[in-house]
């Protein structure tokens, strides 16, 4: 019975450390117990969370994708710049004719997917260890959206003035409830789908638990982790374009640290850093519990260094926990 009641409290921890951070700052300030707190958390968690669902796939074969957050940040700063108002006065493309909102959302996130698949072919074809792999990705990145993001006649001016319906999508909402949160829970539909009821996911999980017996099963390991990072990629940019459209504009420096906030919440949510093991509701979890932990303790006033240090405290002892279940298992 203890036995049980260790593996219970092992596998569900972080959904009562999550219930517990909301019991303490409701007992401090019970109007956080809200309907506009409660749709702030979200609103403010949904790209995090498609981020973190890119990051967690390089996690799942035992990697880290450094070059989320970057990505995110050329993301904003393209589809920003696709879809000012033409009326505004200092556009991007003084001469850009007014696209249908979904091309530049669809070059966006095609640019995300280039970028993935060079993160996957680097990673599969020459065996370089993910970490580095996407390392260098993020420096091409950043260096390329600073770049464009330079080009007369914008000269690094922040990204501002963009169309209605842009930015519908990034504050609107449809019956009360935000755009940027029904694409997050559509594609997080999406990609439980993907990890748990296709042969690519199921392959994923094999990968990361024991490579070598994969391909003895015939797995096809190079091809699956080139699309794993091309996923990535476009996952990457669609939450860069959102962030671009939440947030009413873009700069170059959008994403800064997202990469490592969102392998933060997958390891807290369950997910192994040996690889092989996690859930898409532990992808979920540990963005609203780091979004909490932010967004509730600012509400009470709590000093943001004090969140660090609470947000650091949870991330080691999570991935001390996972080691320990590594180290037993072996």
């Amino acid at each position: 019975m203890n036995n049980k009641i260790k593996t219970y409290l092992s596998q569900y921890a972080i959904y009562f450390v999550l219930l517990l951070l909301i019991i303490v700052i409701a007992i401090k300030d019970p109007s956080f117990i809200s309907v506009r707190v409660f749709r702030d958390i979200l609103v403010q968690s949904s790209t995090r969370i498609i981020i973190a669902l890119g990051a967690s796939l390089a996690i799942l074969i035992g990697g880290a994708d450094l070059s989320a957050g970057r990505l995110v940040g050329l993301a904003a700063v393209l589809s920003a710049s696709l879809l000012q108002d033409p009326n505004y006065s200092a556009r991007f493309f003084p001469h850009l004719p007014q696209l249908p909102l979904l091309v530049p959302l669809l070059i966006t996130a095609i640019v995300g997917l280039l970028f993935g698949l060079l993160n996957g072919f680097v990673v599969s074809r020459f065996n370089v260890p993910p970490f580095i792999a996407t390392l260098g990705t993020m420096v091409i990145a950043y260096g390329a959206d600073n770049i464009y993001f330079s080009l007369p006649p914008n000269n690094s001016q922040p990204i501002a003035g963009l169309r209605k319906d842009f930015l519908e999508l990034g504050t609107g909402g449809f019956l009360g409830i935000p755009y940027v949160v029904i694409i997050a829970v559509i594609i997080t539909i999406i990609m439980w789908i993907i990890m748990n009821k296709t042969s690519f996911g199921k392959n994923l999980y094999a990968i990361g638990g024991n490579r070598e017996a994969a391909v003895v099963s015939g797995v096809d390991v190079k091809k699956h982790i080139l699309w794993l990072f091309a996923i990535a990629g476009t996952l990457y940019a669609i939450a860069g374009a959102l962030e671009a459209a939440r947030t009413g504009g873009a700069t170059s420096e959008y994403g800064t640290m997202y990469e490592l906030d969102a392998i933060a919440a997958c390891v807290v949510g369950g997910w192994s850093v040996s690889g092989g093991v996690g859930t898409v509701p532990g992808v979920i979890v540990g963005v609203l519990l780091f979004t909490v932990i932010n967004y509730g303790l600012t509400f009470i006033g709590m000093n943001p260094y004090w969140q660090l240090i609470i947000k650091g405290a949870i991330i080691v002892s999570a991935v001390a926990v996972d080691i320990r279940k590594y180290l037993t298992k072996k």
